[in-house]
């Protein structure tokens, strides 16, 4: 899977990252499958292709896997030694990921939104409860971008209930993880049908640290009061919460009944799940190991709310 990814990522052209991706489409299938039948009916968000796309590209350009990926593309090997040197980025957390990977590669997102829409066919087909799939598009944090992602999705859409001859519902939304979606979620939120806070990556664009590298100064920063708590650990609640509530505020004021919720280790953090409760949030989403705390909670939350 990995490798088909990597394949994807060094092709120059369409066709051949059409034939990469084609040889994904039925992985992803099975496992949207697998996890919509294995739901029963319960909603499903499915976040699309987040990573930066360094990511899908060999991380040794002199390795076998590099010299491998350009016998299957039958094209010179310093040919794709080049094209994975042009693909490098600086920073790339705040680069070229999420839906602006699904807006200059079309063809990622075309591909698992079929995969998606292609799974729920199978599950209704075999009898199965289902609920419409939430499609989840990441990073977006101007209206145009979730726009453009959008119709290419209801367009995909289409295609596939023509194809499986089966009619179905879903629902397409976003994530909230750059500062600028907290600002204009009333934009964001007439094209949106849901909201998901990245709460993780709205840390790092909020205060401006850099996640793989605030390890080394954010706990003296606690030590010596900056912080109460790690940011990345709890949620800061007079900043980056603040973020959170105007956005809430913003995109509820358009759709006041707008599904708002955070997925991230801050939903699983006792502190911010009590946080979210006060918003307010519809939920609270985290690692599984986290769902015993995060039930805790939110339960003490509902508790102190009615005292």
């Amino acid at each position: 899977r990995q490798y088909q990814r990597r394949v994807h990522g060094v092709a120059e052209s369409l066709p051949k990252r059409q034939v990469a991706l084609g040889k994904l489409l039925p992985i992803q299938r099975a496992d949207f499958t697998a996890m919509l039948t294995l739901m029963k009916g319960r909603p499903v968000t499915i976040r699309l292709l987040d990573p930066p796309l360094h990511e899908f590209v060999p991380h040794d350009v002199n390795g076998p896997e590099a010299e491998q990926i350009a016998k299957n593309l039958g094209v010179p090997w310093d040919r794709v030694k080049r094209r994975i040197e042009s693909l490098k980025e600086e920073n790339p957390m705040l680069g070229h990921r999420g839906c602006r990977l699904g807006i200059t590669y079309p063809e990622i997102y075309d591909m698992q939104v079929r995969a998606i829409f292609e799974a729920t066919c199978e599950v209704k087909k075999a009898g199965n409860p289902v609920a419409p799939p939430e499609v989840m598009i990441p990073l977006v944090g101007k209206v145009e971008e979730l726009k453009i992602l959008k119709v290419n999705a209801i367009k995909m859409a289409e295609i596939v209930m023509q194809e499986q001859k089966i009619k179905f519902d879903y629902k397409i939304g976003t994530m909230i993880e750059v500062p600028r979606a907290c600002v204009t979620a009333d934009e964001i939120a007439t094209e949106a049908e849901f909201f998901s806070f990245g709460t993780n990556d709205l840390t790092q664009m909020g205060c401006g640290f850099s996640r793989d590298d605030a390890g080394t100064f954010l706990g003296e920063y606690v030590q010596k009061g900056v912080y109460e708590k790690d940011p990345f650990v709890a949620i800061d609640q007079s900043g980056i919460g603040e973020l959170v509530r105007m956005a809430v505020r913003k995109g509820r004021s358009v759709k006041p009944n707008l599904k708002i919720g955070i997925c991230g280790e801050h939903g699983g953090e006792p502190s911010s799940v009590k946080f979210f409760h006060t918003v307010p949030l519809s939920y609270v989403s985290c690692s599984p190991f986290r769902v015993p705390i995060a039930m805790l909670a939110a339960a003490h939350a509902a508790i102190e709310e009615m005292m």
